[in-house]
């Protein structure tokens, strides 16, 4: 029996609507027999799509994965607003109006675009003091959350038959909540806004097309799970990869610098390097400078 704990992998898998992302890492743990599971960004439970899972070594990954992009398909409800900014929360407003024309929607939209400041939502994992913020949420406590710098790459406003309702498809960078994009689209409209419904389409190198359901799974044996996973260097596939020599390999191995000079690389200071030997992917490295020149220096160790 191969242990999953030793071997680790990544596992791309389409979550359902309705259960959380904790709910997920459970039955994944019981499928693999192992504890060792985490993720790489978490999805509410109203929301579907694709969530990258971390598996045995994999997880010794977690801190050092880079920010990345993730694309959404979401839906937009004008005309309420709700405590947690998303269409199960409790409604706090209602708007008895007239609603704006999709023109007019994509107008506000468009002004999202970009380098954007946001304020997390109060239903968040953000941590406070050492408490999730949905905590405090839900004890009736609502604090002042500092506005953090976000990116939204794409956004495309789609209208639908019901004038209240749209779908955005959006491109945003890691830690953009959507939901907290849908309802200030909405205030900038005046007319309030939730989100209605969430679509995780693709998450990083990570899309919906290679993602396996927990049914599908459920139904597998053990060498087809297996064979789901994909390799641990696949969480950092934008990274530059240098294969080692035998002699530089050993050198990695004991976690000694690998002088770039030596090497014949010239990667920039600071970048995350996956480095392998002739068996494949072994360490990440990071480029410092020391005095006697540029290293890659192994920084996580995923063989030993």
């Amino acid at each position: 029996m191969c242990d999953i704990r030793t071997v680790g992998g990544v596992l791309c898998v389409n979550k359902p609507s309705g259960c959380t992302s904790h709910d997920v890492i459970y039955k994944i743990r019981r499928m693999f027999g192992t504890k060792q599971v985490g993720h790489t960004g978490t999805l509410d439970p109203l929301a579907e799509g694709v969530l990258v899972i971390m598996i045995g070594r994999a997880v010794k990954a977690s801190e050092f994965l880079v920010s990345e992009e993730k694309e959404y398909l979401a839906g937009l409800r004008l005309g309420i607003t709700t405590d947690t900014e998303d269409i199960t929360g409790k409604i706090t407003g209602r708007y008895e109006g007239i609603f704006p024309s999709p023109a007019s929607v994509r107008e506000a939209a468009e002004s999202f675009r970009g380098d954007i400041l946001q304020v997390p939502p109060m239903y968040s994992a953000l941590k406070v003091d050492g408490k999730k913020l949905l905590e405090l949420a839900r004890a009736g406590r609502e604090i002042e959350r500092a506005p953090r710098p976000v990116r939204v790459d794409a956004l495309e406003v789609m209208p639908t038959e019901d004038r209240a309702e749209y779908r955005l498809l959006v491109r945003v960078s890691k830690g953009t909540y959507i939901r907290t994009l849908c309802s200030d689209i909405g205030k900038a409209l005046g007319t309030g806004g939730v989100m209605s419904s969430l679509v995780r389409l693709s998450c990083g190198d990570f899309g919906l097309e290679d993602s396996v359901t927990l049914d599908r799974l459920s139904d597998m044996d053990e060498n087809q799970r297996l064979s789901c996973l994909r390799p641990v260097d696949s969480l950092f596939s934008g990274c530059p990869g240098v294969k080692l020599a035998d002699f530089y390999a050993r050198l990695g191995l004991c976690g000694c610098e690998l002088y770039q000079n030596k090497l014949g690389t010239h990667i920039p200071e600071n970048t995350l390097v996956r480095l392998c030997d002739k068996d494949g992917f072994f360490a990440l490295g990071r480029v410092r400078i020391y005095p006697d020149g540029s290293a890659i220096k192994p920084v996580k160790q995923f063989r030993i």
